[in-house]
C-alpha cells in the first residue's frame, strides 16, 4: 500500500488555504494535509512532524516577508522540498525563489488544473517553475553565501539591512554588544565583505527582508 503524502500548506489567507486543501484532497488520494498561518506556527509544525514530503509556502505571512521565510526554512530543513505559492509573480521573484533553493514556484493566479498538475509533477520528483530560470545567475553565488549563515547570524543580517546599530540589535536579541560584534565579524567573512555598507548592499541585492 502506498504511504500517503504529508503536505504542509503555509498561508495566512484562510479562503485560499481551504480551496487548496479541497483541491489537493481531490487530486491526491489520502494526502495528509497540515496547515500553518504564520512563521511561528509553521516552525512549530515542522518541529513536531519529521516526515513531511512537501511544503507549500507563501512568501508573505505574519513573521516573514520577502525571501526570509524561505531562507530560514531552507537553513533549518535543507532536505525538505519547498514550493512557493505566491501572488508575486515577477520573473525576478521566481528567479530569487529558485536561487534560494525552492523546488518549485506556482503563481496564485494559476488555474486550479495547472496548480494540481504542477503539484503532481513536483511529487514525482521534477521541479516546476513557470518561467525560464537562469542556472548560472550571479544571485546563486550570493544565495550560497546567505545559506552559510547560522539562524542567529541571519537574524542579525536582517536587522543590519533595517539600519539598526550594534547596540540596538543587541537589545532586540537580548545579548551583549560584544556578541553582536562577533556575529558581524562572522557575517562579513561569510559574505566576503569588509564593512557594514558592503554587507547591506549585498543583502539588499537578495531582497533579504
Amino acid at each position: 500500500m502506498d504511504v500517503p503524502y504529508t503536505i504542509v500548506i503555509a498561508d495566512d489567507h484562510p479562503l485560499f488555504r481551504n480551496a487548496l486543501l479541497q483541491s489537493i484532497h481531490m487530486a491526491i488520494s489520502g494526502a495528509n494535509l497540515l496547515e500553518a498561518d504564520s512563521r511561528d506556527s509553521l516552525f512549530s509544525l515542522l518541529q513536531k512532524n519529521g516526515d513531511i514530503d512537501l511544503l507549500l509556502l507563501d512568501l508573505k505571512m505574519p513573521g516573514s516577508n520577502g525571501m526570509s521565510g524561505l531562507i530560514q526554512v531552507r537553513q533549518q530543513y535543507p532536505e525538505l522540498a519547498i514550493v512557493v505559492i505566491s501572488a508575486s509573480e515577477e520573473d525576478q521573484i521566481v528567479q530569487q525563489v529558485y536561487n534560494h533553493g525552492a523546488f518549485g514556484f506556482i503563481p496564485k493566479s494559476s488555474e486550479m488544473q495547472t496548480l494540481l498538475a504542477a503539484l503532481k509533477q513536483i511529487l514525482n520528483g521534477e521541479p516546476y517553475f513557470p518561467t525560464t530560470i537562469s542556472h548560472n545567475d550571479h544571485h546563486q553565488q550570493l544565495s550560497a553565501k546567505i545559506a552559510a549563515l547560522t539562524p542567529q547570524q541571519y537574524k542579525v543580517s536582517t536587522m543590519l539591512t533595517e539600519g539598526l546599530l550594534n547596540k540596538q540589535i543587541a537589545y532586540e536579541l537580548s545579548v551583549s554588544e560584544a556578541t553582536i560584534k562577533a556575529h558581524m565579524t562572522a557575517i562579513f567573512r561569510k559574505l566576503e565583505v569588509k564593512n557594514r555598507t558592503q554587507a547591506v548592499i549585498l543583502l539588499q541585492q537578495l531582497a533579504i527582508n
